[in-house]
């Protein structure tokens, strides 16, 4: 052996990855980044809050501390009416993206395996999105008046489109080659379904769902806002009136902890139904 054949470095493996990576590279890259991130992020929001009210002495009617937005929210939570509210909320939120979830599924597989179809209501479609759903809100009070209904029909509207119109792509995402490949070998319509459309379609459809399951919660709180008599977006113009900022801020951040809790509740689903899928085998394998 000549002296310039050198042996491998020990710490060398096999994938070109050194062997001897700190252990700490590993969890920063897995499952305890998003648990360093995102208190670290919070520490930050809540020190920029504070920060921004003393260098600007502000006002604590237009921008509370975050100590009092917390102690109104437990004013908020521990107020008799609060279960009552939280559950029109949620009752329509799910209601309006449940019926969305159905009708957008089943237009979306409708209109990409029908093309004539589907260019015969495209403009319907396009003038459909195009329209402020928020305008829509008083005419559907009108019709449906300031209950439940109305604001399951405006929830609904919201979360549709998004869900149809991903369904829609992920229909037309299915190779024409590979129906001809499962016809050549005999396969059936379930057999095609269940190889070839589920695996092509699903992604889209989640897709669809974690932008629509967003859109619900607006919807919902946007309707209780303009025309309703309970629910948290109905709290929020309660508080607004009675000019009381912390408990107006508790209640933004409940919301938002209860949309953080759907979008994560359409995740769980996601990697339930499509585990095979990249956007979820490739956060598995970045995990460990």
């Amino acid at each position: 052996m000549t002296s310039q054949t050198r042996a491998a470095p020990p710490a060398q493996r096999a994938g070109g990855k050194p062997a001897g990576r700190s252990f700490a590279g590993e969890l920063l890259r897995g499952r305890l980044l998003p648990w360093i991130s995102t208190p670290l992020l919070l520490v930050a929001v809540v020190a920029a809050w504070k920060l921004i009210i003393a260098l600007f002495d502000v006002s604590p009617f237009v921008l509370p501390q975050p100590e009092q937005v917390l102690d109104g929210m437990g004013e908020v939570i521990q107020s008799k009416s609060f279960t009552t509210h939280l559950r029109v909320t949620l009752t329509e939120t799910l209601l309006g993206f449940g019926i969305a979830l159905v009708l957008g599924v089943a237009m979306g597989a409708i209109l990409g395996r029908v093309l004539w179809l589907e260019r015969a209501v495209r403009p319907l479609v396009v003038a459909a999105q195009v329209v402020p759903k928020v305008a829509l809100v008083p005419l559907f009070i009108v019709w449906f008046g300031f209950g439940i209904t109305s604001k399951v029909v405006i929830v609904a509207i919201l979360a549709f489109f998004p869900i149809m119109l991903n369904t829609l792509l992920g229909v037309r995402s299915v190779e024409p080659g590979h129906r001809d490949v499962m016809r050549g070998l005999n396969a059936g319509r379930w057999a095609t379904f269940w190889r070839l459309d589920y695996h092509s379609t699903m992604p889209y459809v989640f897709a669809g769902m974690e932008i629509g399951i967003v859109f619900a919660i607006i919807g919902a709180v946007v309707g209780e806002y303009l025309g309703g008599n309970q629910g948290l977006g109905y709290l929020i113009v309660l508080y607004l009136n009675a000019l009381n900022a912390r408990q107006l801020f508790a209640v933004i951040v409940i919301l938002t902890l209860i949309g953080f809790v759907l979008f994560l509740a359409v995740l769980g689903l996601k990697r339930l139904f499509i585990p095979w899928h990249e956007s979820v085998s490739t956060s598995d394998t970045n995990a460990t």
